[in-house]
């Protein structure tokens, strides 16, 4: 606890810092100065829960800081908005290696005002894209990101999409689903970001055709568990681990889809397994369980990253599980394990024959 505790007074002075950045190139050093923090805490054994929740409030911060320095710039007008965190930011489960996902909520009276609106409110999320980019945080890939036209639409328009993917829940719906269903809002007026949540958990809570699908979907990413071998690797990847893919997503995937099913607001993860036990649809057991071993492989790809880091390397998520030491290898082991019973857990629920 004495080692935490000067990191403690850091976080405040970073937080400090990032509340009185004046411009884009201070936020940049304070949001590096974010991941050193994040690396200190990990090294002195903080616990993965606590070193990703500092990490993605101080994100949070960041976002807020470099909105707030935006929107003077823009006309923005005088209509609600909120800007919303999605993905691993809207559990507040940011790692080291993370990118961008985010959308832009506002009012509008009707389709015709919305198509209006979003042409004034999107060149301020285009420049808050890339300054957070700036700032360190990737641009988004698969373009998941409020300055996409496409993610940057009124509050009936959200709700258009979000019943069309649980209505319809195909492919890309799902998918759509795994990451603009743990929604938060970062920024703006939230009660709008609360409206969206309310009329989601409307069309997901007791839905068992849509938690179905997505209970298979889930089921598609098996943990990486030999039957002759502890473990199983991915020859291509160089006899590694997809500790996110393979690891930490199952436990995420299970807890939103329980979540999603009990009509759960919480979006992180550890809560929503909590929650869905109080609320009958775990036992408490289990839901322990599977907390222990998410927050133990969220520590081992924490470790990978920091090594990557200490390496010169872009921080990943591929482990290769023959460098762990003997400890940290039954770690991986037991949290896999569980990673597997939550599955079957999915598969009794749901009746699914796989």
């Amino acid at each position: 606890m004495d080692d935490i505790l000067p990191q403690a007074a850091a976080v405040a002075r970073c937080a400090a810092g990032i509340a009185g950045a004046a411009d884009v190139a201070a936020l940049a050093a304070s949001a590096a100065e974010a991941r050193t923090l994040a690396l200190a805490l990990h090294g002195e054994e903080a616990g993965a829960a606590l070193v990703t929740g500092v990490l993605s409030r101080l994100n949070d911060a960041i976002v807020a800081r470099v909105l707030a320095l935006l929107e003077p710039r823009f006309r923005l007008p005088p209509a609600r908005w909120c800007w919303l965190g999605l993905g691993s930011e809207g559990r507040l489960e940011q790692t080291l290696a993370t990118d961008q996902d985010n959308g832009l909520v506002f009012s509008a009276s009707d389709d015709g005002e919305a198509r209006e609106l979003r042409e004034l409110f999107l060149p301020f999320a285009h420049a808050a894209n890339r300054a957070l980019a700036e700032c360190g945080f990737p641009l988004c890939d698969g373009e998941v990101m409020a300055g996409n036209p496409q993610w940057c639409l009124s509050q009936s328009e959200w709700l258009e999409h979000f019943t069309a993917w649980v209505r319809t829940p195909e492919p890309e719906a799902l998918l759509n689903a795994a990451i603009f269903f743990d929604l938060r809002p970062l920024a703006g007026d939230r009660e709008l970001a609360a409206e969206l949540r309310r009329g989601l958990s409307e069309l997901t809570r007791g839905n068992e055709i849509f938690l179905r699908m997505m209970s298979v979907n889930a089921l598609a990413a098996p943990p990486p568990l030999g039957r002759l071998r502890d473990f199983v690797t991915a020859t291509e990847a160089g006899g590694t681990i997809d500790l996110k893919k393979f690891g930490s997503r199952i436990f995420v995937d299970a807890a939103r889809i329980l979540a999603l099913g009990a009509g759960i607001a919480a979006t992180a993860t550890a809560p929503r397994l909590r929650q869905a036990a109080l609320e009958g649809a775990m036992a408490p057991a289990d839901a322990a369980a599977a907390v222990h071993a998410f927050h133990a492989l969220q520590g081992i790809r924490l470790a990978a990253q920091a090594g990557n880091l200490g390496a010169g390397q872009a921080p990943g998520n591929q482990l290769d599980p023959e460098g762990l030491n003997e400890f940290d290898r039954r770690l991986l082991l037991d949290a896999l394990r569980q990673a597997r019973a939550l599955q079957q857990g999915l598969k009794t629920r749901f009746h699914i024959d796989t």
